[in-house]
C-alpha cells in the first residue's frame, strides 16, 4: 500500500452491541424489504440506516435544546428585561423553520 492509500484507509472501532427483538406490522415489513432491494441495501442495514437518521435527529434537537436553554440562563443574568421566555420562543420559532 502506498502513501496516499494509507492516508484514505477507514479505521473502523468496534462498538459493543446488543441484539433487539421487535414487532413490526407484516405490510410494513414487506414495504421495508422492497426499499432495502432498491437501495441495493440488506434489510438489517436499511433499519440501522433508519434508526441512526433518527436518533442524529433526535440528537440535534436535544442539543439545540440545550443551547437555548443556556442561552435563556445568560441572558436572564445580563439582561433586565423579564421577557426572556419570548426572546426564546421567537429564536425557537425562527430555527425550527
Amino acid at each position: 500500500m502506498n502513501k496516499a492509500e494509507e492516508e484514505f484507509q477507514l479505521q473502523l472501532h468496534p462498538r459493543p452491541k446488543e441484539t433487539v427483538s421487535i414487532e413490526i406490522p407484516k405490510d410494513t415489513l414487506e414495504s421495508l424489504k422492497k426499499v432495502a432491494v432498491s437501495r441495493d441495501m440488506s434489510f438489517e442495514a436499511l433499519l440501522k440506516f433508519y434508526i441512526g437518521q433518527g436518533l442524529r435527529q433526535d440528537l440535534a434537537k436535544l442539543f439545540a435544546d440545550r443551547v437555548l436553554e443556556a442561552t435563556a440562563q445568560v441572558l436572564a443574568k445580563h439582561i433586565e428585561s423579564e421577557d426572556i421566555s419570548s426572546i426564546i420562543q421567537e429564536i425557537r420559532a425562527e430555527t425550527i423553520g
